[in-house]
């Protein structure tokens, strides 16, 4: 599968209930920024990353595709996926000035849409190409009914809803406020309106420091939760590891580590509990691997981060063994050829060819950035 083009795409997609914000981040749009690769055969794979919808630094995105990588990619064989990552992600002038942020989310983006195309030229989706799935459920869990945003009252009846409408058994909130008695207090209510039997997680989106984080987590530990998400800044090991040491409730991070090697140093220091890579800020499913099978080796369960990235993560939480969870958040589903569904509070394993990352024409009518 010879590689003829490799064209950038940048979609703008509105969050549901209009804005949402968490401790650190208030967004109306999600950012689909990626590639189109196709190949003499006609078959083309879809890749993105994930962003929010800043659309001058989404182009940042697509000109390290379009004016760096494609130069690498054009005339290659499509189905070379190791030697691909390793030519692109070690690029010697790239490696100078990346290794992380711009050059790693569209390292993503290509990433993706090479395996992508394996998956299709073989008739068969991702999870299957990449060994078959290891379990029959997959269990989601719902943040799009907790964010920080969301007051009180109506937090309690989402969650309320989610479990007995949309039959979720699992539910994260956020939390990050000022005072830290507001956020225990939410999870009181929430705690009470849904019962003992349905998992809570938390997610501090990394806004608090180390003397906040246990003070609240001294407390929260009566709430029987899941983990403490991001609990405080991403790249702080020593902190993390503090923390972890110091309470009952599950460390959970990954969303913010761009390399296995960030991971690494997380697990070295028994600082991580839960681990969550996101295929759009490691280099895509090639690194995935890597950091799943290092959570693996040392018995630590992965959670994928979705934000939003059910459409791949989907496939790869069915197939690796360490996954028997993952987060929904329904912002860009609706806009893929396959949607990534949860029914009865669990996800759907996807049945087409390819990862689930080609968006619909409809999308591409509706949410077109220029690239």
């Amino acid at each position: 599968m010879k590689i003829i083009k490799v064209e950038p795409f940048i979609l703008h997609i509105p969050v549901t209930s209009g804005q949402i914000s968490d401790s650190t981040h208030t967004i109306s749009h999600w950012g689909v920024v990626g590639c189109r690769i196709e190949t003499e055969t006609g078959l083309s794979g879809y890749g993105f990353t994930g962003t929010h919808a800043h659309l001058p630094s989404d182009r940042l995105i697509t000109a390290c595709i379009r004016d760096c990588y494609a130069p690498l990619l054009l005339g290659e064989d499509a189905g070379e996926i190791t030697r691909l990552w390793h030519r692109l992600a070690r690029s010697p002038a790239l490696q100078w000035i990346g290794r992380a942020g711009i050059t790693q989310l569209a390292l993503a983006a290509v990433d993706v849409a090479l395996w992508d195309l394996k998956a299709k030229a073989a008739e068969q989706p991702l999870w299957h190409v990449l060994g078959g799935a290891t379990s029959t459920v997959l269990d989601a869990y719902n943040t799009d009914i907790g964010w920080l945003s969301i007051p009180d009252d109506a937090l309690v009846a989402g969650s309320v809803a989610a479990v007995e409408k949309g039959g979720f058994r699992r539910i994260k909130l956020k939390v990050g406020h000022a005072d830290p008695n507001t956020d225990l207090a939410r999870i009181e209510k929430v705690r009470r309106a849904v019962g003992d039997s349905v998992t809570i997680a938390v997610d501090g989106n990394g806004k608090w420091d180390l003397p906040t984080c246990m003070r609240f987590c001294a407390r929260a530990e009566a709430y029987d939760l899941l983990w403490f998400e991001e609990p405080l800044w991403y790249d702080d090991v020593a902190s993390h590891g503090a923390l972890a040491r110091a309470t009952t409730i599950p460390v959970a991070l990954g969303e913010q580590l761009y390399t296995l090697d960030a991971f690494n140093a997380f697990l070295d220091a028994g600082a991580i509990h839960y681990v969550q890579p996101d295929v759009t800020r490691l280099g895509g499913i090639t690194e995935y691997i890597q950091v799943a099978d290092a959570a693996h080796a040392r018995r630590l369960p992965v959670a994928p981060h979705a934000g939003d990235m059910s459409q791949v993560h989907v496939h790869l939480a069915f197939w690796h063994p360490a996954s028997t969870i993952l987060e929904y958040i329904p912002w860009i589903k609706d806009w893929f050829e396959e949607p990534a569904a949860v029914e009865a509070g669990a996800f759907r394993r996807p049945q087409r060819p390819g990862a689930s990352s080609t968006p619909s024409e409809e999308a591409f009518r509706r949410f077109a950035q220029p690239a």
